[in-house]
């Protein structure tokens, strides 16, 4: 007979005991997560001191254990759970999908080949369904799960690449012998752009980023002229990158008038929605987001506007046989002989070990409803617009740019008149400042060479009192910053 003490399992009453104590834990964070600190403010030499230690040999108790990850971990995050949190395009995430990750690492199901999870496998399917139906494409789309965004863009531009050289037997040979590939977008378009057409072995120089105009979108009459220009030159237009919601503005392109473009040009048309791309659920937004249906892929990002933990993302494209073709590939040692065709996932993607992400989107969708989230989403948009209002009736703010989404950038003046430059150099200053100090956590970058300090309001928690305490902190130490 087996002994099944030889094995790294727990007995279940101190296993339940141990899964009851991180549960405390927790809920202790979800306690505290409104008056805490946004970001922790400790040095970096000191959290590094805290696990700068040999390889251990030995056991510990899962008890003390938990104490250290207590004491190191849970103590001491960058709250994006709370409501001071301000930096970056990341939201709190949920309640039911954190059960979701729970469920899914205990069953540690791989949603590769169907009868490896054959649950987990139809409610990925159904998932992809339901996103498309939530921002209002067809529900037959094929669709990848994957980390996030990045991952999004470069499995839509991986599509891109195989089908428009399919005849030239791309996957194969490579792009050996083809006149470079020239990918287009404006220079408001995601960094994960810029990496992906590196990994694709396009080349960097073949990223095309056009300019934009005063709304910091695309400038489409500059983009046709570029387009003749490359063919002009020997190169060959391919693809077309519209943003539904840059991470910089929230600009979102205009995506009738691009898909029309690429359709005479006969260029795919790739729709990076990773940040705005779900705000095309709402009835308000919808016109904006007009022509995302003639996409041919589109990269949409879960734990932005469905608040989910990371990590998760999409690729969405017009049918799953596009996927397939492009990444399908036979192993022995995946055939399980079986005879009636079965959906297996691994075919329609790149990865083939992967948790099953899915699994908390769908109970999101299940717990919360489509409606429940859409108000989410539309209350994230209403707390920006009222940071914006705040900041335009004041005199020591500048308002830069209040896109269509919940992005604000804008710039602390003080009370004494002063030139760009100064001013850029106080709100460098302030960003700094603002991150020691800790009580709230807000990031920068740069518009049109400016300095600019960066609110993104994407999660659930926040609300308008929330942007007033924004702007007092700001305020205070902006003080110091400028003097």
């Amino acid at each position: 007979m087996t002994d099944r003490a030889q094995s790294l399992d727990y007995p279940l009453d101190e296993f339940k005991r141990d899964l009851n104590r991180c549960v405390d834990l927790v809920v202790e964070r979800y306690r505290t997560m409104h008056e805490a600190n946004a970001h922790p403010g400790i040095p970096e030499d000191t959290v590094r001191r805290w696990f700068d230690e040999p390889l251990p040999e030995g056991a510990m108790d899962p008890d003390e254990l938990l104490d250290v990850v207590d004491d190191t971990v849970m103590a001491h995050p960058t709250m994006n759970l709370g409501t001071k949190m301000f930096a970056y395009v990341m939201s709190g995430g949920n309640q039911i999908s954190v059960m979701g990750d729970l469920l899914a690492s205990a069953l540690n199901q791989n949603p590769a080949k169907w009868h490896l999870a054959p649950s987990m496998t139809e409610i990925e399917r159904r998932v992809i369904a339901w996103t498309a139906q939530f921002i209002g494409l067809d529900v037959n789309v094929g669709g990848a799960i994957v980390s996030g965004g990045s991952a999004a863009n470069l499995t839509g531009l991986t599509v891109a690449r195989n089908l428009f050289a399919e005849e030239q037997h791309v996957r194969t040979n490579g792009l050996f012998g083809l006149a470079p590939l020239i990918v287009y977008g404006s220079a408001q378009t995601h960094a994960s752009v810029d990496k992906s057409v590196e990994l694709l072995g396009l080349g960097g120089d073949n990223f095309r980023k056009l300019p934009v105009t005063v709304d910091f979108t695309i400038d489409c009459a500059a983009l046709v002229r570029q387009i003749a220009a490359d063919r002009e030159n020997g190169f060959t237009p391919f693809c077309l990158i519209g943003n539904a919601g840059t991470v910089n503005t929230g600009a979102i392109d205009p995506l009738t008038e691009l898909a029309a473009i690429a359709r005479d040009e006969g260029l795919w048309f790739h729709v990076d929605g990773a940040y705005g791309g779900l705000a095309a659920a709402l009835a308000s937004r919808k016109p904006l987001y007009a022509g995302l249906e003639l996409a041919d892929s589109v990269a949409l990002d879960y734990h932005k506007w469905l608040y989910q933990p990371f990590e998760i993302g999409c690729t969405l494209v017009r049918d799953w046989e596009s996927l397939k073709r492009t990444f399908h590939r036979s192993a022995e040692y995946l055939d399980y002989g079986a005879r009636e065709e079965r959906f297996d996932v691994s075919a329609h993607h790149f990865v083939l070990s992967r948790n099953a992400k899915a699994f908390k989107v769908w109970m999101s969708f299940k717990a919360y409803g489509a409606e429940k989230l859409r108000e989410m989403i539309e209350k994230d948009i209403a707390t920006a617009d009222y940071l914006a209002s705040l900041i335009r009736k004041s005199e020591d703010f500048e308002l830069v740019s209040a896109g269509p989404l919940a992005i604000v950038c804008f710039r602390y003046l003080g009370k004494a008149a002063a030139t760009d430059e100064a001013v850029d150099e106080i709100n460098a200053r302030l960003l700094a400042a603002l991150e020691r100090d800790g009580r709230i956590f807000i990031t920068g970058t740069k518009l049109e060479g400016r300095q600019v300090i960066r609110a993104c309001v994407i999660n659930h928690r926040i609300a308008n009192e929330d942007a007033d305490y924004l702007l007092e902190v700001i305020r205070e130490l902006g003080v110091v910053s400028a003097s």
